[in-house]
């Protein structure tokens, strides 16, 4: 049996013929202890009257003894024109007078002229006349069988028929309720299993319905999430796989050209092609590390060296380490550090490359004449807020979202060499991995400005 289907139709039917025949047989148990009750009620109340008219009769018990012996069927004819059947259903009926004493007893437990004690009378019926006791009556009653034919019997049957037809209409109700609902049930996961098996042959990005708001509604939403992400980080890994070739293509070509003319003799070697050949290998090289880097962090493996670093040092280092190239694009490049900043515990040569990339960054869309502006503020929750400022061209608000993934380029007219684009996603994978967050805010031709935030120590 595998299907859940099926599995949850027969669980529906097993619970509600169950239930339908619990119930029936309770109700048909407490219909039949009420009848029993009744009948039982009614016949005491008949052989209590009858042992009232026999002693108004007769003025006292005399002869009620052989009266009870001789007739078991019924009591006496001519009292009042009555005729009151006395059915074998006591298993114990003992008559005592008013000075508590057995007159008359089926069982042999208690021959007539026992004295019975007042805690017995406690369960017997007292009989009066004229508001005197003339004695008690104690009747314990058994069920017996009814006869076939009478009234009793033909209500019971028609009561058990009843009960039975109500529990067979439950079970079809519960058979054709369980089907629907398993099927409804049953469905949001076939489309799960439907939409899995896509994703197992590589069509990506499907997505199932969602039809409730219940632990299936939301499996399905956590599924619909997964698969666009899944999606999106297939077409970003052919997208790296892709801009990886692409980026090393160009340097390979030029070191393959120039080493192919070399080896043919159509070129001699010079120091203007040596320096041509070194620099595409640093570039090789450049690119390999960083995406080393990239994997270190992606595998949460990237190592750090924590120590405590003097802030304004080392963006000072920062500023100097630039200085001369900000000069030769004749842009202003500032470091604005308040006075007193205390030590914070990170490692300053990956921060130092994260303010370096985001450096470069800002002078490659910052155009001769404007300023670049380096700073630090410490935040009220202890932690530590860097920031590097332009006032370049700016990013288009559709490119915000994507910039810090790799090999994103804002401007896609712009390419160099020199630039492997990784350097945001660099940063914001070491910025990550000291717990901080990095955020950009841009508006086009007025500028740029990245903002990292460290959490408190």
């Amino acid at each position: 049996m595998r299907s859940l289907t099926l599995k949850l139709t027969l669980a529906f039917l097993i619970v509600g013929v169950t239930g339908a025949l619990l119930v029936a047989v309770f109700i048909n148990r407490r219909i039949q202890s009420a009848f029993d009750r009744f009948l039982l009620t009614r016949e005491e109340q008949t052989m209590i009257s009858a042992l009232l008219e026999y002693y108004q009769i007769n003025g006292s018990w005399e002869g009620i003894d052989n009266a009870l012996l001789r007739r078991p069927r019924m009591m006496m004819q001519g009292m009042g024109g009555m005729m009151r059947t006395l059915e074998a259903t006591w298993a114990r009926l003992t008559l005592v007078d008013a000075n508590r004493r057995v007159l008359f007893s089926i069982s042999a437990a208690e021959p007539s002229g026992t004295l019975i004690p007042d805690s017995e009378l406690n369960r017997a019926v007292e009989l009066k006349v004229d508001n005197q006791t003339i004695g008690w009556v104690i009747l314990n009653a058994k069920r017996r069988a009814l006869l076939a034919d009478t009234p009793e019997a033909v209500f019971l049957r028609g009561v058990n028929q009843a009960a039975l037809i109500s529990a067979a209409i439950a079970s079809l109700l519960a058979l054709t309720l369980g089907g629907f609902l398993a099927y409804g049930l049953t469905r949001s996961l076939r489309e799960l299993t439907h939409a899995t098996e896509e994703i197992a042959r590589g069509n990506y990005g499907k997505e199932v319905a969602v039809r409730s708001k219940d632990e299936l509604g939301t499996l399905a939403q956590a599924f619909n999430k997964m698969s666009r992400e899944l999606a999106n980080a297939v077409r970003l890994r052919r997208q790296m796989t892709a801009d990886i070739a692409h980026e090393l293509r160009s340097p390979l070509t030029v070191l393959s050209g120039y080493a192919e003319a070399l080896s043919d003799g159509k070129l001699k070697g010079s120091p203007e092609i040596f320096n041509v050949l070194h620099q595409e290998t640093r570039q090789l090289s450049r690119l390999v590390d960083d995406l080393r880097l990239l994997s270190l962090a992606d595998a949460g493996e990237l190592s750090l060296l924590i120590q405590p670093t003097d802030i304004s040092g080392l963006l000072n280092q920062v500023i100097t380490r630039h200085q001369v190239t900000a000069q030769q694009k004749q842009i202003d490049l500032q470091a604005a550090i308040p006075p007193g900043l205390p030590r914070y515990p990170l490692d300053p040569d990956r921060i130092a490359q994260v303010l370096d990339n985001l450096i470069l960054n800002a002078f490659r869309y910052t155009p001769a004449g404007g300023w670049i502006r380096l700073s630090a503020e410490w935040l009220p929750s202890g932690g530590l807020r860097l920031k590097v400022q332009d006032n370049g061209s700016g990013i288009a608000a559709e490119d915000l979202p994507y910039i810090f993934e790799r090999f994103y380029r804002a401007d896609k007219a712009r390419h160099s060499t020199q630039e492997s684009g990784l350097g945001l996603a660099i940063a914001r994978s070491i910025v990550e991995a000291h717990r901080g967050r990095i955020n950009v805010e841009s508006q086009p031709g007025k500028g740029t400005t990245f903002i990292i935030e460290l959490p408190s120590p």
